[in-house]
Order: C-alpha cells, then sequence, then structure tokens
C-alpha cells in the first residue's frame, strides 16, 4: 500500500474566533470565553478500525482489546479500546509514514471543529439534541456505527457529537477555563487525566454538546474510546 493511500479523508478548517465553554453548562465549561484557533486539518471521521490494523500490522504494537467482539471490529467502524498512548503512538506513525504531521487536537481545536461554525448552538447540527437526522437509529445502538453523510456537521466532520469519544491532547483540568485561557490553548502543562470530547454509543444519552467537557486516566482502554487525526494547516 502506498503512502499516499493511508491518507484519510480530511478538510481544511480556516479557524478564526469562538465562544468556548457554556455559562449554562457543567461547572468545568464555565466561564464561556473566546478563544481564537489557527487554521488547521481535521480527519472526516475517527480512525477505523481498517485504518488501525495498518498501523498494528505495520509496527507490531499491542492491538485493542475488544477486536474479539464483533460489535466493535467493524473495518468501517470507528476502532474503540485505544488509550491515549496508543491514538499518540498512531498519530506518530502516520506522520512518519506520510510526511503529514498527524496528531491529536487541542481540545480548544475539537471544540471549534464540533460545532462546525455554528455560533450559540448546543449541538453540531443546531439547538435541539433530537435534531440529529438519525437520532432515533443511533440512540437504540448497542455499539459504534459506521460514520455517514448524514452525521455530517457543516464543515463536513461526522459523528462530533455521537459515536465515541473522542482523545484530545490537552490535560484535563476542570478549573482551567476560569485561569484565563489564551489564543490556541493547549491546556495545563501537567495533570492525571487527558480530555476527550464527543458523544458515546454506551451511554444511556448517547448525544454530547459541543461544549461538554469529559477526561480519561490516559492508559485506559475503553470500548467508546477511539480517536481522530488532525493536523496543522
Amino acid at each position: 500500500m502506498s503512502d499516499a493511500a493511508l491518507l484519510p479523508a480530511s478538510v481544511a478548517i480556516a479557524g478564526g474566533e469562538f465562544v468556548m465553554g457554556n455559562d449554562a453548562g457543567r461547572k468545568d465549561e464555565q466561564p464561556a470565553h473566546r478563544v481564537r484557533i489557527r487554521p488547521f486539518r481535521a480527519a472526516v471521521a475517527p480512525v477505523t478500525n481498517r485504518e488501525y490494523a495498518r498501523f498494528l500490522e505495520a509496527t507490531g504494537h499491542e492491538p485493542p482489546p475488544f477486536l474479539a467482539d464483533e460489535r466493535f471490529n467493524d473495518p468501517a467502524c470507528p476502532v474503540v479500546g485505544v488509550s491515549w498512548f496508543d491514538a499518540v503512538a498512531y498519530c506518530d506513525w502516520l506522520a512518519a509514514t506520510t510526511g503529514v504531521g498527524w496528531r491529536l487536537p487541542t481540545e480548544a481545536e475539537r471544540e471549534f471543529a464540533a460545532r462546525g461554525g455554528l455560533s450559540g448552538a448546543d449541538w453540531p447540527w443546531g439547538t435541539a439534541r433530537d435534531g440529529h437526522p438519525s437520532y432515533a437509529a443511533i440512540a437504540a445502538m448497542d455499539r459504534p456505527h459506521v460514520p455517514a453523510a448524514g452525521c455530517a456537521n457543516a464543515f463536513g466532520l461526522r459523528c462530533t457529537a455521537e459515536n465515541v469519544h473522542e482523545w484530545c491532547s490537552d490535560w484535563y483540568d476542570p478549573a482551567y477555563y476560569r485561569e484565563g485561557v489564551a489564543d490556541d490553548p493547549t491546556g495545563p502543562a501537567v495533570g492525571q487525566r487527558k480530555v476527550s470530547r464527543g458523544g458515546s454509543w454506551r451511554h444511556a444519552e448517547k448525544f454530547t454538546r459541543v461544549s461538554a467537557r469529559a477526561s480519561l486516566v490516559p492508559g485506559f482502554r475503553y470500548n467508546d474510546f477511539g480517536f481522530r487525526v488532525y493536523a496543522d494547516a
């Protein structure tokens, strides 16, 4: 397989200024604050089992623990059971193989991308949770689903508020927003948990607001945690 064939489908996002966080959300989303983001690229969908298998074959990296379960091994579905360290190793391999600096997103980039250019909306598709075109079908699922065109926001990014949690590069601090966040923030210098964003097939409520924050110890591997690759523009 050529290096070019490994390049994920991605979109260029111009960057700009947006209001990050939500004063009506949980405490760790407050205060809402203006942030300016530089241009970047984001993969259209989370990394799939098919894409991750190429990395495993090329590197001998330890595979995720859920691949024997038919709910989690569809080649076209997001790979799950990937720790933060696994995701970083994949990004490093993909960057070295393709010559493009693929990486995990900052938390700010992830929120900007998930919003799809909408201002003042809780969801990538607008102000109502059930406004997603496949809301009922996704709400009934007991596993990840293939990211479809109908799940895309206005940037063309699929499943930014549903499907699997996605790792970010930042350390998590529930009080980080209250400390005064600069443009292009990269999170605290140290921490114990890494930020994740997006919804989860495993939760009772499978759709998550674009400003909602979550976190996990970076070495953990859960069957609703995956990732998406980003790069500088």
